[in-house]
C-alpha cells in the first residue's frame, strides 16, 4: 500500500544551496539518549504497573514504587559468601580501565564507548585508504545534494508498505524534473505538513533567524519539527508536546494523560498553520477537540482553546489581521477567534456537514472559504458572521464535487483561480468572478482518491498545481498548458518563449521526470461548465 495524505510547497530561496549530511557527535548522542531515556522509562513504568495490578488485582499488599527502587538498589549491598570474596564476582563485567563505570544498555547500547576518528586515514583499523578520488566522491555526494535558488522543495507525506515518513521531492521547473531528493522517517501516520521559515531547537544560532523546518502532525499527540537543510537526521530537532518534556533533573515522567489539557494534546493533530507575521508561532488542531498555540522559541504550549464541541480538522491565519484564526471542525462550524482573547466566545458560520478544509481569500482578507463533506464550497463574508452559526449567510455555495472534498486551494499569485479535489479522484479548476464560479476544467489523473491539490507559491511557477491522492504518486500539473486555463486566464498567462513546444497538460512525475500529453480538450469533460452558484 502506497498513500499521499497531504503535502505542501516550500518557496524558492529558503533551502540551502548544499544541505548537510547529519553529524553524530557527542553532543548528539546526548541529545538523544536523553529523549530515548524518557521513553524507555516510561515504557517500563507502564510495564511495572501491568504487572502490579495483575499480581494484586484487590489492590493489597501493594509496594510503592518508590519502595521497589530503594530494594533495587539495596540489592548492590547484598553479603556475598567468604570463600567467593577474592573472586570479586561483584565487579567481574567490569572493565579493567573503569571499575565502578558500569556502561548502560540502552537504545544505543554502548555506542558512547566506542572510539571514532575525524579521518579514516587516523584510523589503525582500516587498512585500504582512502585514495586520491576521495575528495572528488566527496564533491559528488556535494553536487547530489545541491539546490539551485530557482528549484522548489515540495513536502510530500507518505505511507508505504505500512512505514510512515516524509519524502522531500526537489521541482525543477526549468527542467521538468522532479526527484526525491530525502526522506524522513515517521513514528506514525502523517496527517498535516507546516513548513515553517523560523530555525527551531537548532544550537548557536539566533532565535528568530531564517530557517528551512518542517512541522509533522501524526495520528500520535505530539508534533514533530525537523530540520530540511540537514539529510538522514536520527531525531527531530523539537517535539511539541508530552513526548518534548526532556527535563533530566524530574526522577520520573508524569504519567500520559489522555484527557484534554492546557498544556499539550491527547490525540490526533488534524492541522497546522504556522504564522507568517508572529514567525514563532504555531497553531495546532486536535481531535481531542481543542486548538493550541505553540511558542517555537521554547517549544512550549502558550495557550490552550476550547470553542469547538467536536474534532478540529482545518486551520488558517488571516494575512492581515495577524491574530485571528479560523477553524473548521466536525461539529459544522467555523470559527473565527482573536487569540489573544482567549476567554471571549468567537464569532461562528454553520455549514452543512463536517468541515473538510478552511481558506482565507488571499485576494480580499474580508471573504473566506469552507469546504464541506458533502462536495460543497461556501464562501463567506467575515463581517456578517455572528456567534449563532444558524443565522451565518453565504454570499454563494457550489456543489463542486459529488463526493467529500479533500483537498482546495486558492492561487496566491492569480486572482479567482481555485482548484478543487475530490474522493470522487477528480481534479478541477474553477474561475471565480463577480459572478460566481464557473468550471474550467475537469481531470482524472489517476492518482486515485485525491488528498492534496496545492498551488505553487512563487510568481514564476504560480500555474503548477501539486496533486497527490491515494495511489502514493506526485504529480506537478502545469495548469498552463490547459487551453480552458488560457481562455480563462488569458489576461494572466506568462508570455510562452519562441519555439516553445505546444504540450496539452503537461505532467511531471517522479517516475520519468518527463512531459506527458493528456487526451485532447475534447475528452476533457465539462469545460467552461455552468455557473453553478446558488
Amino acid at each position: 500500500m502506497s498513500m499521499i495524505t497531504t503535502a505542501t510547497w516550500v518557496p524558492r530561496g529558503y533551502a540551502a544551496p548544499f544541505p548537510t549530511k547529519y553529524n553524530f557527535d557527542e553532543e548528539e548522542f546526548e541529545r538523544i539518549a536523553s529523549l530515548a531515556k524518557l521513553q524507555l522509562d516510561d515504557a517500563k513504568e507502564d510495564l511495572e504497573e501491568a504487572e502490579e495490578n495483575e499480581a494484586n488485582p484487590s489492590g493489597s499488599s501493594k509496594v510503592s514504587k518508590k519502595e521497589k527502587k530503594a530494594a533495587a538498589s539495596k540489592g548492590d549491598d547484598l553479603e556475598i559468601d567468604d570463600d567467593l570474596e577474592e573472586y570479586d564476582l561483584e565487579h567481574y563485567d567490569d572493565d579493567e580501565d573503569d571499575q565502578g563505570e558500569a556502561q548502560q544498555m540502552g537504545m544505543f547500547g554502548n555506542i558512547k564507548s566506542l572510539a571514532y576518528y575525524e579521518s579514516n586515514k587516523d584510523d589503525p583499523y582500516i587498512t585500504l585508504k582512502e585514495g586520491a578520488n576521495g575528495d572528488e566522491d566527496d564533491d559528488d555526494d556535494r553536487e547530489e545534494l545541491q539546490i539551485l535558488a530557482t528549484d522548489n522543495l515540495l513536502l510530500a507525506a507518505k505511507i508505504e508498505d505500512e512505514l510512515a515518513h516524509l519524502e522531500v521531492y526537489v521541482y525543477e521547473d526549468e527542467a521538468d524534473n522532479l526527484y526525491v531528493h530525502h526522506d524522513i522517517m515517521l513514528p506514525a501516520i502523517p496527517l498535516c505538513v507546516e513548513w515553517l521559515d523560523i530555525a527551531v531547537g537548532k544550537q548557536n544560532v539566533e532565535k528568530d533567524a531564517v530557517g528551512n523546518f518542517v512541522a509533522i502532525g501524526t495520528f500520535d499527540p505530539d508534533i514533530e519539527i525537523w530540520d530540511l537543510d540537514t539529510v538522514d537526521c536520527m531525531y527531530p530537532n523539537a517535539i511539541l508536546g508530552q513526548g518534548g518534556n526532556n527535563e533530566l533533573e524530574k526522577k520520573k515522567k508524569k504519567k500520559k494523560n489522555k484527557k484534554a489539557n492546557d498544556d499539550y494534546h491527547v490525540d490526533a493533530v488534524l492541522a497546522l498553520a504556522a504564522n507568517r507575521k508572529h514567525r514563532n508561532l504555531l497553531a495546532s488542531a486536535s481531535a481531542d477537540k481543542t486548538v493550541k498555540l505553540w511558542d517555537l522559541h521554547t517549544a512550549k504550549c502558550a495557550k490552550s482553546y476550547s470553542y469547538h464541541t467536536d474534532k478540529v480538522c482545518a486551520l488558517a491565519w488571516h494575512q492581515v489581521e495577524s491574530t485571528v484564526l479560523l477553524s473548521g471542525s466536525y461539529d459544522r462550524t467555523a470559527a473565527i477567534a482573536d487569540m489573544r482573547a482567549p476567554t471571549a466566545q468567537p464569532t461562528r458560520v454553520g455549514v452543512e456537514s463536517d468541515v473538510e478544509n478552511v481558506r482565507w481569500d488571499p485576494h480580499d482578507p474580508n471573504y473566506f472559504y469552507v469546504s464541506t463533506e458533502n462536495g460543497i464550497i461556501h464562501y463567506f463574508d467575515v463581517r456578517t458572521a455572528t456567534k449563532d452559526p444558524s443565522a451565518s449567510k453565504t454570499v454563494w455555495q457550489l456543489q463542486a464535487h459529488d463526493e467529500s472534498i479533500s483537498s482546495f486551494d486558492i492561487n496566491p499569485v492569480i486572482p479567482g483561480f481555485m482548484a478543487t479535489g475530490s474522493t470522487d479522484k477528480t481534479v478541477k479548476l474553477w474561475n471565480i468572478t463577480a459572478a460566481g464560479p464557473s468550471l474550467v476544467v475537469s481531470r482524472d489523473f489517476d492518482v486515485g482518491k485525491v488528498f492534496t491539490t496545492s498551488f505553487a507559491p512563487d510568481k514564476a511557477v504560480a500555474f503548477r498545481l501539486a496533486v497527490a491522492g491515494s495511489k502514493g504518486n506526485m504529480t506537478v500539473w502545469d495548469t498552463s498548458t490547459n487551453s480552458g486555463v488560457r481562455a480563462a486566464f488569458a489576461q494572466k498567462l506568462p508570455s510562452r518563449p519562441t519555439g516553445a513546444s505546444e504540450v496539452e497538460d503537461k505532467l511531471v512525475g517522479v517516475e520519468d521526470g518527463e512531459e506527458e500529453s493528456s487526451d485532447e480538450e475534447g475528452e476533457e469533460g465539462e469545460e467552461g461548465g455552468e455557473d453553478e452558484e446558488e
